[in-house]
């Protein structure tokens, strides 16, 4: 296929593997780019946010061309029962900045200026190009790559692994385990298309302002998992995603739950009218900190959602994928630079400046939330979200009861849903967790 050799093929072309390629083609570096689809960002139809910080770091000027949606001015977040929500929102002037802190993409068009821009610095980058298999040596050092075009083998100092969640390479080779369904989310995403001056209308929102909402509660049927929208230009991203272990042993569809959530007494007028021009399904790593694979060895690096480094409680993937491959890149140009192998050792210096980074620490930090709010689902999920909103509604509700009365029916509701040991058993198990 391809007789040169290389210093880094990237394998992938998403947020991790467009910021190592573009990272390491900034910096001089002879680079190669495969991606399986048509186009970087073919496979994603789906809506995101993108966290400006983390993007000022591998393309300072970004906001001059990338095809930005809206800046983000405010967060709601609902806890759900079937027909009410109780809900926390925050919005900010301050957010209306001269260069906003969040913004909601599309990714098909978002990625495809990311991969326009790799090329610009110098990477070479081939689509519709499927790796199949990883070289390695006798040693058992990777030294490139086979691929569905033939033609033999295409070489390089190291491969960066940007993959995605369900990539196979990595397991093939023997280089990490296939990620359990209990560290695996499956998110079913719809784009809904409205006029501009109705999306802005229903969301109390001007020119380019945005709002994002998540949304928990008995819309999961008490798997872990949770809904969202995302306000675009001229269109809503909606989806609710659940662990796959959860959609596994309960046999509910994905679809099931999504159509719900739109149906939602909440969420249905913000969608009236609208018109359904995309559906997807993605998965999104959910293990944490303690499902991070091994991230480096012999001529290999492994980045973004291949890595699971996402932050499944924060609800943040884009900057850690784009951080983990800026990072990367920059450990493999330290050790091209000084004219080292691409050896383990070596290569160890990408853990070394990915734990310096937020990235491990804010995993770290919270690295036994996702077990806890799994194997408690159906209490975070279901149970502790109906008492609240019964609550809300006991509270406001005038009807000649007496207050103290209420007080009583709506303590007793907590006392015959879960004993007050359970109740502050499972907090002071989230606070341990969270602390």
């Amino acid at each position: 296929m391809i007789d040169e050799k290389f210093d880094a093929i990237v394998v992938g072309a998403g947020m991790a593997g467009n910021a190592a390629a573009y990272t390491m083609a900034k910096r001089g570096l002879k680079v190669l780019q495969l991606e399986r689809g048509e186009y970087s960002g073919s496979k994603n139809v789906q809506g995101a946010i993108l966290y400006a910080d983390m993007m000022e770091k591998i393309i300072p000027d970004f906001r001059e061309d990338a095809p930005l949606e809206r800046h983000l001015i405010e967060q709601r977040f609902w806890m759900m029962t079937d027909n009410s929500h109780t809900g926390l929102q925050y919005r900010s002037d301050e957010f209306n900045e001269e260069s906003p802190n969040r913004y909601t993409i599309i990714r098909a068009q978002f990625d495809k200026w990311f991969s326009s821009k790799v090329r610009e610095a110098g990477a070479l980058v081939v689509c519709e190009t499927t790796v199949t298999e990883l070289v390695q040596d006798a040693y058992g050092k990777v030294i490139g790559v086979k691929t569905d075009r033939g033609g033999g083998q295409i070489h390089a100092d190291v491969v960066v692994l940007a993959e995605g969640v369900t990539g196979l390479l990595g397991t093939r080779a023997g280089l990490r385990k296939i990620p359990k369904p209990t560290e695996v989310a499956l998110a079913v995403k719809e784009m809904h298309f409205l006029p501009q001056e109705v999306i802005e209308q229903r969301f109390n929102l001007k020119g380019n302002e945005g709002v994002v909402i998540e949304a928990a509660g008995t819309i999961s049927k008490g798997m872990t998992g949770m809904g969202f929208i995302y306000t675009n230009r001229e269109c809503i991203s909606v989806g609710l995603g659940c662990l796959v272990s959860d959609f596994q042993s309960t046999g509910v569809s994905p679809y099931q739950l999504l159509e719900k959530f739109k149906s939602h007494p909440s969420v249905a007028p913000l969608l009236e009218g609208s018109e359904v021009k995309e559906y997807a399904a993605h998965l999104i790593p959910e293990g944490g900190y303690k499902a991070i694979p091994q991230l480096y060895g012999d001529g290999w690096v492994v980045v973004g959602d291949a890595a699971q480094l996402n932050n499944a409680i924060h609800r943040e993937g884009s900057n850690l994928a784009m951080t983990s491959g800026r990072i990367a890149a920059e450990a493999v140009f330290q050790v091209k630079s000084r004219k080292d192998p691409m050896t383990a050792q070596n290569l160890s210096l990408y853990k070394k400046m990915l734990d310096d980074s937020f990235i491990m620490k804010d995993l770290k930090k919270y690295k036994d939330m996702p077990k806890l709010l799994h194997i408690q689902s159906q209490n975070f999920f279901l149970t502790y979200p109906q008492l609240v909103n019964k609550a809300m509604e006991n509270y406001l509700r005038v009807d000649g009861t007496p207050k103290k009365e209420k007080q009583k029916l709506t303590m007793k509701s907590f006392v015959s849903a879960r004993s007050w040991a359970g109740l502050f058993g499972d907090a002071f198990r989230l606070a341990r967790a969270w602390r």
